[in-house]
């Protein structure tokens, strides 16, 4: 009995004790870039909202308003007030903001009026959890959302 090459491929594999951690170039499914990025935004539209962190303590939810560099920007935040925050060094290569971005603000101790530290950036589909649920009621007041 003759066997197609395909399938010669996945025979002999099978019989070494290898052959669960190898994929047959039959079974194999060749994608280009272009295919890799559209999986990979589909993933991001899907993605399930387990759980959305929330300001707790005097924590405020704020929109970025303007970069200002050497990692500070000016925020709008929800208790009416415009703080330069800082992004600490624990997140700075890590945490890449936008004008726009909805982050969570926590003001300094001392000059909490003026100034605050970046804690958390919340992605696009947290955005819309918190909006839905009225978290960001404030900012739609203010003509800022």
């Amino acid at each position: 009995m003759t066997y197609p090459p395909h399938l010669l491929s996945l025979l002999f594999l099978s019989t070494m004790p290898y052959a669960r951690y190898i994929k047959p170039l039959a079974l194999q499914n060749f994608m280009g870039r272009k295919e890799k990025e559209e999986q990979a935004r589909l993933e991001v539209e899907q993605e399930e909202i387990r759980r959305v962190k929330l300001p707790k303590g005097d924590q405020t939810l704020g929109i970025l308003e303007q970069r200002l560099g050497g990692s500070r920007c000016k925020v709008r935040c929800l208790d009416s007030h415009t703080r330069v925050c800082r992004i600490p060094g624990r997140l700075k290569r890590k945490l890449w903001v936008r004008e726009g971005d909805i982050l969570l603000v926590e003001p300094w101790e001392f000059g909490g009026d003026d100034k605050g530290d970046v804690v958390f950036k919340y992605k696009p589909t947290q955005v819309q959890w918190l909006h839905r649920n009225g978290h960001l009621d404030k900012l739609e007041e203010n003509g800022e959302f």
